[in-house]
């Protein structure tokens, strides 16, 4: 006989929402769970389940998820429902060479447009990476992470590329890369913001991308390295 069904994980993280949502609140809220790392990738997404939690209908419940779809943060099978997008090690990979070509790109553009308020947004974002790493918290250094790297990019002021920059980086938010990586792998990626940091504020383009291109080369090893057998990437058939 079989046991009783499991209460789906993202229906759990939404429980207690007020009714009734708008469809841009909902798109945005379920967006936000599954970048926040809190639904594992291949995690079900009930449809019927969300309309009752937001207390809508299952049409802009779909019409969400066909824009997560399009942002590459949900997966659709046929006969098998939606669920968090699943992604094989090598497609993560994949995003990784994108996020560092845009990267260098904006990278070059804000250290030519940066100012004095651009400098202290980026140390402030240091010191939080900091304060994680003595906390020991793999979780706030993720997410402290990328504020860092987006303050040294977004004085570029080239919407464009932060916008495509944002979707490629979004992709590989639900599996919380950085939470997986140990604390001696952090504190070297660390001392590599610290360089970054230092090339930002002297306005040195040449050295700044050269020490990102030895961090990213040093983050795509790392996560290269993690277990490809235990949920975290689908297994290439």
């Amino acid at each position: 006989m079989p046991g009783p069904r499991r209460r789906s994980i993202l229906i759990s993280r939404l429980a207690d929402r007020p009714l009734g949502r708008p469809r841009d609140v909902l798109l945005d809220e379920l967006r936000g769970i599954i970048l926040d790392g809190q639904v594992p990738p291949g995690s079900a997404i009930p449809v019927d389940a969300v309309a009752t939690a937001f207390g809508v209908s299952r049409i802009p419940v779909r019409e969400a998820l066909m824009t997560l779809i399009g942002e590459g943060l949900v997966d659709h099978r046929p006969n098998g429902g939606y669920r968090v997008a699943l992604m094989t090690a090598h497609e993560f990979a994949e995003i990784y060479l994108v996020r560092e070509a845009l990267e260098t790109a904006g990278l070059r553009a804000a250290v030519e447009l940066a100012c004095a308020d651009d400098d202290e947004q980026a140390r402030s974002a240091h010191g939080a990476l900091d304060e994680a790493i003595g906390a020991y918290d793999g979780k706030r250094y993720h997410r402290e992470s990328r504020r860092f790297h987006l303050a040294l990019i977004r004085p570029c002021r080239m919407r464009r590329l932060l916008h495509m920059l944002d979707l490629a980086w979004n992709q590989t938010e639900p599996l919380q890369p950085m939470s997986h990586l140990g604390s001696a792998e952090r504190e070297v990626l660390h001392a590599d913001h610290a360089g970054m940091l230092a090339a930002f504020c002297a306005r040195d383009a040449e050295a700044l991308t050269a020490v990102f291109a030895a961090h990213h080369h040093r983050l795509q090893t790392a996560i290269g390295a993690l277990p490809q057998d235990t949920g975290l990437f689908e297994i290439e058939g």
